[in-house]
Parts: C-alpha cells; structure tokens; sequence
C-alpha cells in the first residue's frame, strides 16, 4: 500500500522500533500507540487518515499492554465516555500445563 509522507512521517516518530509500513499495517494497535505517544500535531495529521469512528473504536477494543492511565482517560473524555471505563488489562493464557510445586521424595533428604 502506498502511504502519504505525512502519514508515514508520523508513524516513524510512534511506532519508533519498527518500520512505518509495519506500524500501518494493523491500524488498531497503530492508534493505541497514537492515542499514548502521538503529539497533538501528529494527532491533527492523523485526523485527515482515520476518522472519530476509527479512534472510537480503538477505544473499545484497543490492542493490549499499550495506554497508559493519563491517556486512557483524555481519549475517553474526549469522546464523553463517563466515568472512564478501567484501563484494559492484558490477558494471559497459560499455553502450558500448571506444574505442581517441586516436592522431595523424603529418602533423598539428609538429616542433620
């Protein structure tokens, strides 16, 4: 996909441990980080790419571990969603099976 320089430029100074193309290419997790680290220039620049729609819907299902508290809730006041809903937490699955705790066979202790 071809982007504008603006945008591209904008994405280079968020999305900063990867290439712009990278950060683009899933625009939800590309808001969320524009909602946390954009500056209100970047934001403005932003606005001509996606609509309210598209940030309001990062809102509701934003990728995971990425805003903070102070940004969380200036973009849910900014679109009147009060009392701001708690910062979304990461969920983790375990992908392996829970061991139990280490025990010792008692033959294998040594007195003392």
């Amino acid at each position: 996909m071809i982007y504008s320089d603006d945008l591209l430029a904008v994405a280079k100074r968020i999305f900063w441990f990867g290439t712009p193309e990278e950060a683009l290419e899933f625009p939800k997790r590309f808001l969320t980080y524009a909602m946390t680290y954009a500056s209100d220039q970047d934001i403005d620049i932003l606005r001509k790419y996606f609509s309210d729609d598209d940030f309001k819907a990062t809102l509701d299902d934003p990728a995971p571990g990425i805003f903070n508290r102070s940004s969380w809730a200036k973009w849910n006041e900014r679109y009147n969603r009060t009392p701001v809903p708690p910062l979304p937490k990461r969920q983790f699955r375990a992908s392996i099976p829970l061991l139990s705790p280490i025990s010792f066979h008692p033959s294998l202790e040594t007195a003392t």
